[in-house]
């Protein structure tokens, strides 16, 4: 063990029934630096950082903090010796303060009394500490996503944690609550935290870490020195394979007169006024900025938010869904933002989920035919290359790009004729986001049409064969294939 290193994780090797997560990792963190891990869903990040935690115990291998050896960590002796995990998935409590959140499960007390007072002045010092400006007395609940993870940032922090490990931590966040936890970062970093950041941003990546380690397929691939790397070095490496074409080439096949979806002065759910119209065989992009509306407007197409005003017209039928399953039946799908919370039931298989939407067609007098209900499950398995070892494997086990395969092929089985994509790719690492751009052009090849939303600029105008621009609820703009100017699009989105 070097001086130089606070945490090195040696021969790691992780097994579960039928798959080796993790083959042979090592890597070691130093003191005071921000490290990089990265790789695609499924290369084994999760794993690996839940070994440090106690969270998963490793098959064989050695954890090493400050000199001292372990063969395998408690959550208790993770945070005894100076290592503190923030999840994706807060550990808060909505219902109880600030201040309560940073001592839960540890108060400070006055004999048996819980010392409300002190808690809310040592919140006040930690936050102080940070840069960030919350009252220790203000409910969790009602604090934004941004402000919520400073407060389990600054947890660790009052926890003498050396060593930050933050999972996806942009993922929820907006692009000015990015900046403040850019800043905190790099203030930590000063302090002497050593930061294990794992992101699919590789922008991010390039902008706060030092050293970047690349995992592939549960193997250790490289360690690169940030400033000394470049992005196509680092796609290579993580997907084993070089991604020549990000947004692979498509034919436009839709026509001018062929219109599926068609909004006539739709108002409701915060938008007002919508007129437009879906062509078949196209994908129509919607583009904004947070808050413009675009989501809003897609639960009202999909029957999930109430239209107050206007004419919805689906396949030359005026529409009024009530609710999903209405939609569903008329042949709209959405794929959702929050895949696990309104995409997937991560527990439950990925057989049953593919099958949900055509349960009642496969089904007679309430008996399901089995026979159809695999045959179709292993088809799209197949056909979307969802990397399973099983059908029966529950959704919660995959990567999130094989989860995002899973709603995909629900779709895809319940012959959905306008799939509405909502943040397609987020929080999913490259390789996949190739993938799941082959399938969407595959969709379209088949006849299907799609609506996307997207806030990556570069998705937008790279999948998109018409751009629609919102703005506070109203749509500010349209753009044509050839018209596709980032600067354009953002003047619209800010209603300039």
């Amino acid at each position: 063990m070097s001086d130089e290193y606070i945490l090195e994780l040696q021969h790691i090797r992780k097994e579960y029934p039928g798959v080796v997560a993790l083959k042979d990792v090592s890597l070691e963190v130093k003191k005071g630096e921000i490290l990089a891990l990265i790789g695609e869903n499924g290369a084994g990040k999760s794993t690996l950082i839940k070994t440090c935690s106690g969270a998963v115990i490793p098959t064989s291998g050695k954890i090493v903090i400050n000199g001292k050896e372990f063969t395998q960590m408690s959550p208790q002796l993770a945070a005894e010796n100076g290592i503190a995990i923030i999840y994706q998935e807060f550990n808060n409590v909505k219902g109880l303060s600030a201040a309560e959140n940073l001592f839960l499960g540890n108060p400070i007390r006055k004999g048996i009394v819980i010392d409300k007072k002190a808690m809310e002045k040592e919140a006040e010092k930690a936050f102080a500490q940070l840069n960030i400006k919350i009252n220790p007395k203000t409910l969790v609940g009602d604090l934004t996503v941004g402000y919520q993870q400073m407060i389990e940032i600054a947890k660790a922090i009052l926890q003498d944690a050396k060593v930050l490990i933050m999972d996806e931590p942009s993922a929820p966040l907006t692009n000015a609550e990015v900046e403040s936890m850019f800043k905190v970062c790099e203030l930590l970093k000063a302090k002497g935290v050593s930061i294990i950041y794992i992101s699919h941003r590789l922008e991010e990546i390039y902008r706060l870490s030092d050293r970047i380690v690349v995992l592939r397929d549960g193997e250790y691939i490289k360690t690169l020195i940030t400033k000394d790397s470049h992005v196509d070095e680092l796609i290579q490496l993580m997907v084993g394979r070089s991604l020549n074409e990000t947004f692979p080439p498509r034919e436009a096949r839709y026509r001018e007169d062929e219109i599926v979806l068609e909004l006539q002065d739709v108002s409701g759910n915060g938008d007002k006024n919508i007129n437009l119209q879906v062509r078949k065989g196209e994908i129509l992009g919607l583009g904004g900025l947070v808050g413009a509306g675009r989501t809003e407007l897609v639960q009202m197409i999909f029957g999930a938010a109430k239209k107050t005003e206007g004419k919805m017209i689906f396949k030359g039928k005026e529409i009024n869904p009530k609710a999903p399953r209405e939609a569903i039946d008329l042949g709209i799908a959405l794929v959702p933002e929050d895949r696990k919370r309104h995409g997937v039931l991560l527990g439950v298989s990925v057989k049953n989920n593919i099958n949900m939407p055509i349960y009642k067609k496969i089904s007679k007098a309430s008996v399901i035919n089995n026979k159809k209900e695999f045959e179709t499950a292993k088809k799209y398995e197949k056909e979307l290359l969802i990397k399973t070892p099983t059908l029966h494997q529950l959704v919660k086990n995959l990567s999130g790009g094989n989860q995002q395969k899973v709603i995909i092929g629900k779709w895809l089985a319940a012959n959905s004729e306008l799939i509405i994509f909502d943040e397609p790719t987020r929080g999913i690492d490259v390789g996949a986001k190739a993938e799941i751009y082959k399938l969407m052009n595959e969709v379209i090849e088949n006849g299907k049409t799609i609506l996307l939303i997207s806030s990556e600029m570069e998705e937008l105008m790279g999948m998109s064969d018409r751009i629609v621009v919102l703005a506070e609820g109203r749509i500010t703009g349209e753009l044509q294939k050839d018209e596709f100017d980032q600067e354009t699009i953002m003047k619209m989105a800010s209603a300039v």
